[in-house]
C-alpha cells in the first residue's frame, strides 16, 4: 500500500501532466503543490512510485509521467467526480430539451458530449431487449399492404411493411390493432412472443392468415439486431492530441470505425454504473493508448443503453466522468418524459 504522502505526490503528477502535457519534475511539484516536504523527499517518493510502476521517465533527465497503472490508481482512489457548474447543467438541459425524436436525442447527445469533454463521443441507441412496448400502429397502405409501426417506451420507432395474403378492411385492421395493443402495451419485448402466440386463433378463419403474417413481422422486428446501433461524433478532437499517441493516430481511428469494437468498449448496457478503462485495459490493440469513460442511461432505474467518450490516457478524468454522468442523467430524464 502506498503512503498517503505518496498518493498525494501521484495525484499531483497526474494533475500537472494532464494540465501541462509536460513530464513533471520534483522541483515543479514542490512549487505548485503544498506537499509539506522538501524536494529531496519528493524525489524519493517519485523514485518509489517509479519502482512500483505508477510513473515512468519518458527519456533521460526528464520529469515523470503517469503510467496506465498510475492513472488506474488515480481514478480508483484519488479522483472525485467533478460536478458540473450550474450554467453547464442548464446548457445541457436546454440543448437536449429541444430534441424532437429519438434520433435527434442521440445526435444532440453525441455533439454535446464531444463539446463538453473535447473527446470522441459514442452513444448507443436504446436496446430493444430492455424496452417495453408503448404502442403498435397498423396503417393500410393498399388493400393487401399494411405498415406496422412499433413505438417503444424509450421513444424508439421501428417501421415495417407487411404484405398480407388477402385484402384487409379498415374494420379488420382496427380490430387487430386494438386486440394486439391490449396484449402488448406496457409489456417487455421479451414477453411479447408468449403474449401473442394464440392471438390468431381468436379471429375468424379467413382473417387468421393476415393476423399471423402481421405477428410474424412484429416478432421479426423484436429480434432483429437493430439495437446494435451507435452514433459517434467528435473524432476530429483526436487530432488535438497527436503527441499523446506514440506512433500514429491511425490505429485509433481504424478501431473507432468498427462498431463491434465500440460496443465492446461501452460494455453491457445492463451494467449501468460508471466504467473507466485505461490504456492496455482496452482489449483492442489500436486503443491501447486511449481511455474510455462510459455509463448506462435509461428511462427508469434500469439502463437501456450506454454512452461515453474515448480519448487519450492523458485525460481530465474527474471532469470527463462528471460530464458523462450528467449527460446520461439528462438523457434518461428525457426518455422518461417522452
Amino acid at each position: 500500500m502506498l503512503s498517503e504522502r505518496r498518493l498525494e505526490v501521484l495525484r499531483a503528477i497526474v494533475q500537472d501532466y494532464v494540465g501541462t502535457e509536460e513530464p513533471v519534475g520534483s522541483k515543479a511539484l514542490t512549487e505548485r503543490h503544498r506537499l509539506g516536504v522538501s524536494p529531496a523527499t519528493v524525489r524519493n517518493d517519485m523514485a518509489a512510485l517509479e519502482d512500483e510502476g505508477y510513473i515512468a521517465q519518458p527519456h533521460t533527465s526528464a520529469g515523470r509521467i503517469p503510467t496506465d497503472k498510475g492513472y488506474r490508481l488515480f481514478v480508483d482512489k484519488l479522483a472525485g467526480v467533478k460536478p458540473l457548474s450550474t450554467p453547464e447543467r442548464r446548457a445541457i438541459q436546454n440543448f437536449l430539451d429541444g430534441a424532437v425524436d429519438l434520433d435527434d436525442v442521440v445526435g444532440r447527445t453525441v455533439r454535446l458530449l464531444a463539446q463538453l469533454t473535447r473527446q470522441v463521443a459514442v452513444v448507443q441507441y436504446p436496446s430493444l431487449t430492455r424496452s417495453t412496448v408503448r404502442h403498435v400502429e397498423l396503417l393500410s397502405m393498399s388493400p393487401a399492404r399494411v405498415m406496422l409501426v412499433l413505438i417503444t417506451d424509450t421513444g424508439r420507432v421501428e417501421q415495417r411493411m407487411v404484405d398480407c395474403p388477402a385484402p384487409v378492411s379498415e374494420e379488420s385492421l382496427a380490430d387487430l390493432r386494438a386486440r394486439l395493443n391490449s396484449r402488448v402495451v406496457g409489456r417487455r419485448f421479451s414477453d411479447v412472443p408468449r403474449l401473442v402466440q394464440d392471438l390468431p386463433e381468436s379471429f375468424e378463419q379467413e382473417d387468421r392468415g393476415t393476423v399471423s403474417t402481421v405477428l410474424a413481422t412484429l416478432l421479426e422486428t423484436l429480434v432483429e439486431e437493430t439495437e446494435e446501433r451507435l452514433m459517434i461524433g467528435g473524432t476530429a478532437n483526436l487530432t488535438r492530441f497527436g503527441h499523446d499517441f506514440p506512433l500514429t493516430i491511425r490505429p485509433v481511428l481504424e478501431a473507432l470505425e468498427e462498431q463491434v469494437v465500440l460496443l465492446k468498449l461501452l460494455g453491457e448496457a445492463k451494467d449501468s454504473g460508471m466504467t473507466v478503462r485505461i490504456g492496455h485495459e482496452n482489449a483492442h490493440e489500436g486503443l491501447n493508448s486511449t481511455s474510455v469513460v462510459a455509463v448506462g442511461y435509461g428511462s427508469g432505474d434500469e439502463a437501456v443503453a450506454k454512452l461515453g467518450v474515448v480519448g487519450p490516457t492523458r485525460m481530465d478524468y474527474p471532469g470527463t466522468m462528471g460530464a458523462v454522468r450528467a449527460v446520461a442523467r439528462y438523457v434518461g430524464q428525457i426518455l422518461a418524459e417522452s
